[in-house]
């Protein structure tokens, strides 16, 4: 079955660039010269039902093709921007188990992706509930073979729909690109398990929870089916999808895997803050993919590479650099001096807080929510001390709550293609609540079952003795540095 883009895409009913119909004269069929019989008709004739348009090849927008090309290649790339900043941030003895979370999980979502996933996410509505994609995409089927629609035979290849308009972009483009979301989104949960994590169990919790919390989620959230899509809930590009649902399943592995040996009397010290430091910088790099690239809109077209991928690329740009000053300043206050890892910790909430809202707000909001983000993020990481819960690298101080801040400030701020609180619609604020608590719950109590089951079986953390060796190399049998 074919899906019109405005199935595909988390904006589609909201963004105010969808192409003029008349940008169809492009490609449509040549009119027929009118004769005099035509222009006799009886009055009878004339409201007449119209005839079938004429089926016409789609039109490939090469314009924005080439930025989702980029786009993808731009999120694939801050999965090795994510690996050195979490590897950067562990002790010595772990960085190559630490990074090899992001690697795998590029491996095992890769495959899980074009077998089940993209088909759970992204294809029509099973059961008429609004909760998660039929089998009809089953390994990408369908997605590079377009039949022509009086015949049945195959004319046409690799385009997205069976469009009369201009702007179509392949479907495998899209699938492609939203595979790297899901790919980065499980990778998130990583860091809130470093040092301790069987990998066994690691790359087995990887495929579970793909499969059934962020394939679902996605179907809610960015299918015009889905129920909360339906609803009006507004997520440009993942905060509610990627950074809320990540950062609340890290809370909820935990419960299970238990703290650090050692954690938290003994000194843990990142080993290495120029790697973190430059993965900071490729994750900020990577991140106009994530948010320009999900400027996509309209039904039978797309406008990924116009105004509105520019809005967001400025948002993108604006919200973590006041984000990375108000942590810095926080800090400063707080414990006497700035440091590196504050500050790019804070440009890291900054990108989170703004993924929900950077199509949907003007600059001016975007520096308010960033300097916002900082503050609030911040204030996440240190409930971790008061709580006395061990999330190794604040994956939940970082993207469950500013996942969760940004999808309410969301619901304050839109003014671009929907209306927010400030604009004077307060049920925006009611809706993105509602997508909050469902997605978070949902998020909670599958990661709970997954990680229970896991832990039954299989275990979850290594024995002590190879924790306190470290599982690089006893995971592994590698070590990071040999000097």
């Amino acid at each position: 079955m074919l899906i019109l883009l405005a199935g595909l895409i988390p904006v589609s009913a909201m963004a105010e660039e969808v192409k003029s119909a008349a940008s169809a004269e492009t490609v449509a069929a040549p009119a027929a010269t009118a004769t005099p019989a035509a222009t006799s008709a009886t009055p009878a004739a004339a409201v007449a039902a119209p005839a079938t348009p004429p089926d016409v090849k789609p039109v490939l927008n090469t314009g924005d093709t080439a930025w989702m090309l980029v786009s993808s290649a731009l999120v694939l790339l801050m999965i090795p921007g994510l690996a050195l900043f979490y590897g950067g941030m562990v002790r010595q003895k772990n960085v190559l188990s630490t990074m090899m979370h992001s690697f795998v999980a590029m491996g095992i979502v890769g495959v899980q992706w074009a077998v089940i996933g993209y088909s759970l996410a992204f294809a029509p509505d099973l059961g008429k509930m609004g909760l998660v994609g039929d089998f009809s995409k089953f390994m990408l089927e369908g997605l590079i073979v377009m039949k022509d629609a009086a015949s049945g035979t195959v004319e046409w290849t690799l385009f997205q729909n069976y469009t009369k308009e201009p702007g179509a972009i392949p479907e495998l483009v899209f699938a492609m690109y939203q595979c790297m979301f899901a790919m980065i989104t499980v990778a998130l949960i990583s860091g809130a398990m470093a040092e301790r994590v069987k990998f066994s169990a690691y790359c087995v919790f990887v495929l579970l929870w793909t499969t059934l919390v962020y394939d679902p989620l996605a179907h809610w959230v960015w299918m015009t089916d889905g129920w909360l899509f339906k609803k009006g809930a507004l997520d440009f590009a993942g905060g509610t999808v990627v950074h809320l649902s990540s950062g609340i399943s890290a809370l909820a592995f935990l419960i299970f895997l238990g703290k650090r040996h050692g954690f938290p009397q003994e000194r843990m010290a990142p080993h290495n803050l120029p790697f973190t430091l430059l993965g900071i910088g490729l994750l900020w790099f990577g991140w106009f993919g994530f948010n320009a690239g999900s400027a996509i809109v309209g039904a039978n077209n797309s406008d990924a590479a116009g105004g509105l991928a520019g809005l967001a690329f400025a948002t993108t740009t604006i919200a973590p650099a006041a984000a990375g000053l108000s942590w810095m300043v926080a800090e400063w206050i707080h414990s006497g001096k700035p440091s590196a890892l504050g500050f790019g910790s804070g440009v890291v909430a900054g990108l989170v807080v703004i993924t929900p809202a950077a199509g949907f707000v003007q600059p001016g909001a975007a520096i308010l929510m960033g300097l916002a983000a900082g503050v609030v993020c911040y204030g996440g990481v240190l409930l971790k001390a008061k709580l006395k819960y061990d999330d190794s690298l604040d994956a939940f101080g970082v993207h469950g709550i500013g996942g969760t801040f940004g999808a309410i400030l969301t619901g304050v701020f839109a003014t671009v293609g929907a209306t927010g609180l400030l604009a004077g619609n307060a049920k925006q604020l009611m809706i993105q609540l509602i997508a909050v608590v469902a997605a978070g719950a949902y998020a909670f109590i599958v990661t709970l079952v997954i990680s229970f089951v896991l832990d039954k079986t299989i275990g979850l953390r290594v024995d002590k003795e190879d924790e306190i060796m470290g599982l690089d190399q006893t995971q592994h049998s590698e070590s990071g540095y040999n000097m």
